[in-house]
């Protein structure tokens, strides 16, 4: 009988932040055929773009025009997913298939920047500590509002996933329950203090800096790396060193800080096939219901599609749909192909 290599056997990953495991097969990474090859969109794009309902100063579907902003710009959700109205309602608590119930939310989007073609990446860092302002202000402000228990702050980038507009921007949905996934990882995390006394996220990160075989970028205040438990080819987290429950906690060094991680993490992302790198984002903290909620550790996750060039993608189909996750490509390798990117944006090289 051989001897486990968790390099090249098929093997399970653990994932305590939401109690799943995912099937890893890094044998499979040596298969001839590469996947569906997926149509490029071109990274071309004005700096302005008149039939574009994000730019500065043009109408929007619902009539109204956007102001001619400078910094990022926060403005209700023309086709919201929560509506803000208080709906009556009886629960019938004798009906044991058919359960609902109504949700109430708020939902804004956030372009980053007045320019059309300008993504994270190729920002300025200041320009993305004036996001951070933002985010920090919209997390307070719905925070505020009596009904709202949670805001998600996240981004779709690329219309492979299904971001219907190129105009960089993100979305910000808050609403009374906290979201299934939210509430999966609130409930591990406070189970871990519960029995440990520790913050599991900070004790994890500690066990992945002595290894420092995932790790992808670190600088004084916070981590990039690729989860040991990862379910996308090249997804990462970013965590916060300090023990940090929200992003409001942040000091001026941190948003500074943050805001590094953030455009490097993305460079080496477009770096890797030399395109505007897909990927989902969002931000995962302390509930807004309240309550102290020690249990909490600031982080951000990433999760890109790519898997082996700019045109292959990353389906979660059959095994996945009807088993669990599966990758083949190991967090290890993808973590190391990550941090040899260069920190230089690799349009930089062509002017």
């Amino acid at each position: 009988m051989k001897n486990f290599d968790i390099n090249e056997d098929p093997h399970r990953r653990y994932n305590p932040l939401i109690n799943e495991w995912v099937l890893v097969s890094p044998h499979r990474a040596k298969r001839p055929w590469q996947g569906q090859n997926e149509k490029v969109t071109s990274d071309s794009l004005p700096e302005y773009d008149p039939t574009c309902y994000l730019c500065p100063g043009n109408v929007r579907a619902n009539g109204e025009v956007n102001p001619s902003y400078e910094n990022a710009f926060v403005f209700e959700n023309d086709f919201a997913a929560l509506k803000q109205e208080e709906i009556a309602f009886e629960e019938n608590k004798n009906n044991t298939f058919f359960k609902a119930q109504p949700e109430r939310g708020i939902s804004r989007v956030v372009c980053f920047s007045p320019k059309h073609n300008l993504t994270l990446p190729e920002m300025e860092v200041g320009g993305i500590e004036n996001i951070i302002h933002t985010w920090q202000k919209e997390y307070t402000d719905l925070g505020a509002v009596d009904y709202i228990n949670h805001v998600q702050i996240f981004e779709n980038k690329g219309s492979v996933m299904g971001c219907s507009n190129p105009h960089p921007h993100g979305q910000i949905w808050a609403q009374s329950s906290l979201p299934t996934e939210v509430e999966k990882t609130q409930n591990n995390l406070k189970g871990y203090l519960d029995k440990t006394g520790g913050n599991l996220l900070q004790d994890y990160l500690q066990e992945e800096l002595k290894l420092n075989e995932r790790v992808v970028i670190e600088n004084d205040h916070f981590v990039a790396l690729v989860p040991f438990w990862a379910i996308w080819p090249y997804e990462t987290m970013i965590i916060s060193k300090r023990h940090l429950t929200k992003i409001t906690h942040f000091t001026t060094d941190e948003v500074t800080g943050f805001a590094s991680i953030l455009k490097l993490l993305t460079i080496k992302y477009d770096n890797l096939f030399e395109t505007s790198f897909p990927y989902s984002s969002g931000i995962h903290q302390a509930p807004t219901d309240g309550e102290e909620h020690p249990e909490w550790q600031f982080h951000m996750h990433f999760y890109p599609p790519l898997l082996r060039s700019s045109t292959v993608k990353k389906f979660m189909v059959g095994y996945e749909m009807m088993g669990e996750s599966q990758r083949d490509i190991t967090p290890e390798k993808s973590a190391e192909l990550l941090k040899n990117q260069s920190e230089l944006h690799y349009k930089t090289s062509l002017y």
